[in-house]
């Protein structure tokens, strides 16, 4: 699985062959520099990254997919879109795609060197509840690690909603910890109740599992730093539920967050 041949199935939708699935099928390090290749066939073509996804931060759901550690990858012009609390997304050419309800950071520096969690304070803007739709081009999701990470993170689309700005309702990285942590999740489905999760599934937190990508981040040869105006998806607060046209998915959040609405064509 060349970059020019993962780009091209991601751009089809079609799910990859048992051969090059094999190809794939080798050290996370090595698979972060594919995707890298290719980010850099995306913006050649005139995509703009816009910032990254954090993904497997859930330690819930660690065992159902046989991934046992966070990984991330690029959020592009083309998949985010913002809304004002209810959207709408196509799921054209997506490989089997999943919802997942998240907290959106948004940044408005370039986090410190070796930053703490109050430099990654200073350098949030704003948080907002979004949903990933994330898919996988591996038959019945069924990967490992580096083929995750090999196949852009799982990253299909990212719809956010309302952004709050962190300094509302937070003074300190502490304060924002503690709320984002301490709110809850209902997920429903055309309005029957599908999951309720929480902050704290992810990594005890969505600052901390922004730490913790960040320092992995800055790990990676090659891998660009957050940017100011990059947005930050954190990790799903529930499992990752299996969606399709015609639906309409919402969370209801607890506060600092707020109701987010998708209906998908």
């Amino acid at each position: 699985m060349t970059p020019e041949t993962l780009l091209a199935h991601y751009d089809s939708g079609a799910l990859w062959p048992a051969s090059g699935a094999a190809s794939a099928n080798g050290d996370v390090p090595g698979a972060y520099q594919t995707a890298l290749a290719v980010r850099a066939l995306r913006q050649a073509r005139g995509e703009v990254p816009r910032g990254y996804k954090i993904g497997f931060t859930n330690r819930n759901i660690w065992a159902h997919y046989n991934v046992f550690g966070p990984i991330w990858g690029t959020v592009w012009s083309t998949t985010l879109a913002f809304c004002g609390g209810d959207g709408s997304v196509s799921l054209d050419h997506c490989a089997q795609p999943r919802i997942e309800p998240e907290a959106v950071l948004g940044l408005r520096a370039t986090p410190a060197p070796d930053a703490s969690l109050d430099d990654l304070f200073d350098a949030i803007d704003w948080v907002a509840p979004g949903f990933e739709i994330v898919q996988s081009h591996q038959p019945d999701w069924k990967f490992n690690a580096a083929q995750t990470v090999a196949d852009s993170a799982l990253h299909a689309r990212l719809l956010v909603g309302p952004q709050r700005p962190v300094r509302e309702f937070a003074s300190s990285a502490a304060e924002l910890d503690q709320h984002l942590a301490a709110a809850r999740v209902t997920l429903l489905r055309d309005g029957e109740l599908v999951e309720q999760g929480k902050g704290a599934n992810v990594l005890e937190g969505p600052l901390s599992a922004l730490h913790y990508f960040l320092k992995e981040l800055r790990a990676c040869p090659g891998a660009p730093d957050l940017m100011p105006g990059d947005v930050v998806t954190t990790g799903t607060w529930t499992n990752a539920w299996p969606v399709q046209a015609g639906q309409r998915w919402s969370a209801d959040f607890d506060a600092p967050l707020s109701r987010l609405s998708v209906t998908f064509t």
